[in-house]
């Protein structure tokens, strides 16, 4: 059986250490992640999945 190959992570820049409780965080390096759909099977997941959220929440909205 052949191992699973596993993703190559990229760093945008060296690691540095994290602020201390007293310093704020720059909202600059806090930004979110990115959502990567290069497929179309991921991007018709992600659809499938938004759209469930949202059939879900209307069917528990309505069910009460």
């Amino acid at each position: 059986m052949m191992p699973a190959l596993r993703p190559i992570m990229i760093r945008e820049g060296p690691t540095q250490r994290a602020p201390s409780p007293g310093q704020s965080y720059p909202a600059e390096k806090a930004r979110g992640g990115e959502i990567i759909l290069n497929t179309p099977l991921r991007r018709g997941l992600f659809g499938a999945g938004l759209a469930g959220a949202v059939a879900l929440a209307l069917v528990l909205s309505f069910t009460r």
